[in-house]
């Protein structure tokens, strides 16, 4: 895409990431002009409200527990300032590029909509940044999820006033030399201006969009890796069969039975019906109700994220009656409860789905469990080989560090601001959570798709080299086999498991099994 359109209703996710993973400029963000009337007009109001001398919070106000100190006309613009630089209280590592330009795109479509009170030069100047690839330092730490996400907002802000610090190509510097070299000059902000700002959810909803579109390449490559899993062990397919499915309705379990089918259609490598041996342990057998429910908390985050793309999440609001008249009402749209609730479902879902990979790799090296399907731990000279044995632990560490991980932030909450902001959503600590989670279990997946392949050159063999793998996974396979060999001896295994790791996080398993399926359809 060229170029994307804010107008504060129609952002969509796919966008979000074109933006925040993109070079600079590529696609270029631009103001609609509708919407450019409208945040035109929302400002004018602004204005209109102080050369009244009515009182309205955070325009004539202080903010928070200082929301009863009248501020004076000649001091508005310094109150502006003083919040930027008073929330610029974020600690710890920032967010990477991509992360901080998600924030950036987000919060300027959110003030797109027109009623936050900004004025279209101050919006003009955050998508300035955004497009020349200036972007400000935000430290991961500080948020609350309510009112906002303040201190990282605040961080973002700065560089817009020639405070803070930015990273321009990789290099970071201070926002003043950086506006310099660009040519542009520090803006002073307007009434309104710096509260608009820093008041909203774009924090957590940038973390949300990234990893809910991660979380749904994840849950593919999760369904890939059980069925590879599946022909090394000599799996049944018995029990993806749609009838049982049918019978128990959750649309994303059909989805995931559905698509276990096609990733498994003509593999040589499966079981048909075999009465000594009719049903496979639970982590086969129930692999579509395990991630089937995996994928209704996917769906259940896309929601939220989808409608909170476009959402007005700042503090007040500004309206127009049918005959012209301001209204400024203060509400609570800062709230990041429904995005917390959201990040820490999905945190919990994919935890799911990292401990069903774990125990899959498990049975790849027991021999009992595998009933002597496969040697044990993997290896041809047990013994003085180690073979896989302790690529299982590292899994198992990594799903238990997950458990952990996923006990919820949105249930917590600590009083601020003199105990009037006395509920807080933890929306931010909750998308870091679950940021840590996804990357485990992207890890625990690529250990499972690395065993499963040395599980399928023990099997071949044994079901004769005219057997073919699934439509899905044989490319799957040849696509691992090209970076890591069958390990015959004891060796370093940390690189063949982080060029299976590398695989996982690019997509190119995925797109390598949908690419063949979508062929043979």
């Amino acid at each position: 895409m060229d170029s994307i359109v804010l107008d504060g209703e129609h952002l969509t996710m796919e966008q979000v990431a074109a933006v925040a993973y993109g070079e600079p400029g590529a696609p270029k963000v631009v103001l609609a002009e509708d919407a450019r009337a409208l945040v035109q007009r929302s400002a004018g109001a602004v204005q209109t409200l102080l050369d009244r001398g009515e009182i309205a919070y955070g325009i004539t106000t202080g903010f928070g527990a200082f929301k009863d100190r009248l501020i004076s006309r000649a001091d508005v613009e310094t109150l502006q300032r003083n919040i930027l630089v008073s929330h610029s209280v974020g600690v710890g590592d920032p967010f990477d590029i991509p992360t901080t330009r998600a924030i950036m795109l987000i919060r300027a479509n959110t003030l797109a909509r027109g009623y936050s009170g900004i004025r279209p030069v101050t919006l003009d100047r955050l998508l300035d940044l955004l497009n020349l690839g200036i972007h400000p330092v935000i430290p991961e730490k500080g948020s609350l999820g309510a009112s906002g996400d303040l201190a990282p907002l605040a961080h973002m802000a700065l560089p817009m006033i020639g405070e803070g610090e930015v990273v321009v190509e990789g290099q970071r510097m201070a926002a003043a030399e950086a506006l310099r070299r660009a040519k542009l000059e520090p803006l002073t902000l307007a009434a309104k201006e710096g509260l608009a700002l820093t008041n909203g959810t774009s924090v957590m909803c940038a973390l949300g969009v990234l990893e809910t579109l991660r979380a749904e390449r994840i849950s593919r490559t999760a369904d890939i890796a059980g069925c590879l899993s599946m022909e090394a062990l000599h799996g049944t397919t018995l029990a993806f069969d749609e009838r049982i499915h049918a019978l128990r309705p959750f649309p994303r379990q059909i989805e995931c039975a559905a698509n276990l089918r096609r990733l498994l259609a003509g593999s040589g490598y499966t079981r048909g019906a075999t009465p000594k041996d009719i049903q496979d342990a639970y982590t086969l057998r129930c692999i579509p109700q395990v991630h089937g429910a995996a994928r209704d908390a996917i769906a259940y985050a896309r929601w939220a994220f989808e409608i909170e793309l476009n959402a007005v999440t700042d503090n007040p609001l500004i309206f127009f009656g049918a005959g012209g008249e301001i209204s400024v009402i203060s509400g609570g749209n800062f709230h990041g409860e429904p995005l917390a609730i959201a990040l820490d479902y999905l945190a919990l879902a994919c935890t799911e789905l990292g401990n069903i990979s774990e125990r899959r790799l498990m049975r790849l090296t027991d021999e009992a469990s595998n009933t002597h399907t496969l040697p044990a731990f993997l290896t041809p000279n047990g013994g003085l080989n180690s073979g896989f044995m302790i690529v299982q632990y590292t899994a198992a560490a990594l799903a238990t560090e997950n458990k952990v991980l996923a006990h919820p932030a949105s249930v917590d909450t600590i009083p601020t601001s003199a105990n009037v902001e006395d509920h807080v959503s933890m929306g931010v600590t909750a998308g870091l959570k679950l940021r840590q989670v996804l990357e485990n279990v992207e890890r625990i997946l690529g250990l499972e798709l690395f065993a499963a392949a040395q599980g399928i050159d023990f099997r071949r063999p044994v079901v004769g080299e005219q057997a073919r793998l699934g439509a899905g996974t044989g490319p799957v396979y040849d696509l691992i086999r090209q970076h890591v060999p069958f390990i015959a001896e004891d060796t370093v295994m940390s690189p063949h498991i982080e060029a299976v790791h590398r695989l996982v996080i690019s997509g190119a398993l995925d797109a390598a099994a949908q690419h063949t399926m979508e062929r043979s359809t």
